[in-house]
């Protein structure tokens, strides 16, 4: 896979104020006009994405055409940095978008939240596929009244990836890594036996903390958009974090570049990473051949859930779309086909939401960076596990505070239950939202 902004999920997370910031009465649009799945397609649309997303939707939009005659599909490379920004603004003044965009998982809900009619209802091109896809993804691009609104694209999946060599040198049996426990027990091992670390993380972005959150089906926000992050869930994961960092066990690094950087100079021995991870390994990496495999992340309990999500990406039609009929019939055909999602696989790295393209042939091959493993395989059989969360409007203001909170706690010392209690207080005032009882 290769690796850009738009599969960061903490650059993601960062570039959410902009949405804070530019959409704050709802849409002055026309909401959508009900999709006709027995509709002729012809004419053209414009779609808005970016880097290697960008990439896959104009080479799909060619074949798209080549079998639908009488169509023209326009991909425009909006940039990430600025896809936000016009996204914002287009929906705020009810003109101004293309026909199809982008829209990251965390980012839906806001949308979805501060322009209720932003969006047209995909029920009736891809509604009774409903099973076929990542559950959490689906539940993240509904509405209130269960209206498919982004269809969901890729998914984060989350594993364990390890060097095994470590692991071997001390004497650690990946298999017995079932709980997040067992892993800081093996953590110890390690670090006695190779003097290596056990993890690297950028502990200022709070990102490891969330992903744990979600592992345990908890958000920031329940369903009903009360403040949880002061949940027993919440006070379990950050708990663990700092326990981790107490025994030395986490090498605190700055951003995405640390991160890469301290997997390619072999400083840890286990990284808890989102299935693209493979990609940064594997393009940036080629000299760690053989060193690395992959297990499913440790549960929180013996038959706890074991995986999370980091990451992904839906596409939406506008409700200002000149050309709904056309644009829901790309959507669907791009994303709720098993050979187009496979060809994005292969091609830009794009790991499927679609659950039937995991049951791919391509899924199951035996990869040689990882010593013969079928990882994809791992990540195919887990993705349907992700827990579903609720995301709100306040999520980055949120993340931001927690991200504080996180380092207070890991990095210096503070009690994770208080600190949790005091970040709740602080999204209450800030937001006016209700802490969950």
């Amino acid at each position: 896979m290769k690796i850009s902004k738009y599969l960061v999920p903490v650059t993601a997370l960062a570039a959410v104020a902009l949405l804070a910031g530019c959409a704050t009465g709802g849409s002055s649009g026309k909401p959508a006009a009900a999709l006709d799945p027995k509709a002729k397609v012809s004419g053209e649309i414009t779609v808005w994405s970016w880097d290697v997303a960008a990439t896959a939707l104009k080479r799909l939009g060619s074949e798209y055409e080549a079998s639908h005659p009488g169509t023209t599909i326009k991909v425009v490379d909006v940039g990430y940095d600025n896809a936000y920004d016009k996204l914002s603004v287009g929906f705020k003044a009810g003109s101004g978008l293309p026909d199809v965009v982008t829209i990251e998982t965390d980012r839906a809900p806001g949308y979805i939240t501060e322009f209720p009619t932003g969006l047209a209802d995909l029920g009736p091109i891809i509604g009774d596929q409903e099973a076929d896809f990542d559950p959490s993804k689906w539940s993240a691009a509904s509405g209130a009244d269960g209206q498919i609104l982004v269809a969901p694209w890729d998914s984060g999946t989350v594993g364990l990836f390890y060097r095994s060599d470590y692991l071997a040198e001390a004497n650690v049996d990946p298999a017995s890594l079932t709980t997040w426990d067992d892993l800081i027990t093996a953590g110890e091992k390690i670090k006695a036996q190779t003097g290596h670390t056990l993890m690297s993380l950028d502990v200022s972005t709070g990102a490891t903390f969330t992903m744990m959150l979600q592992q345990q089906g908890q958000g920031l926000f329940d369903a009903k958009g009360n403040i949880t992050v002061n949940s027993p869930e919440a006070v379990t994961a950050l708990t663990v974090l700092k326990e981790m960092n107490d025994k030395g066990l986490i090498k605190n690094v700055k951003g995405w570049d640390g991160r890469v950087t301290a997997t390619k100079d072999g400083d840890s021995a286990v990284h808890p990473e989102a299935v693209w991870w493979t990609g940064t390994l594997t393009g940036e990496m080629p000299e760690l051949s053989g060193k690395f495999a992959v297990a499913p992340l440790p549960g929180f309990t013996a038959d706890g859930v074991r995986t999370s999500n980091s990451g992904g990406s839906g596409l939406a039609v506008p409700a200002q779309a000149k050309n709904p009929a056309l644009a829901a019939s790309f959507v669907a055909w791009t994303l709720a086909d098993t050979a187009n999602q496979v060809s994005m696989m292969k091609n830009e790295g794009l790991f499927p939401s679609y659950l039937p393209a995991l049951k791919d042939d391509f899924f199951q091959q035996k990869d040689a960076y990882f010593s013969g493993q079928k990882v994809y395989s791992l990540f195919g059989e887990e993705t349907a596990n992700i827990p579903s969360i609720n995301y709100t409007s306040d999520n980055a203001k949120a993340q931001d505070m927690v991200a504080n909170a996180v380092v207070a706690s890991v990095i210096n010392g503070a009690d994770p239950k208080k600190t949790l209690d005091d970040v709740a207080n602080q999204i209450a005032n800030a937001t006016g939202r209700t802490i969950a009882g």
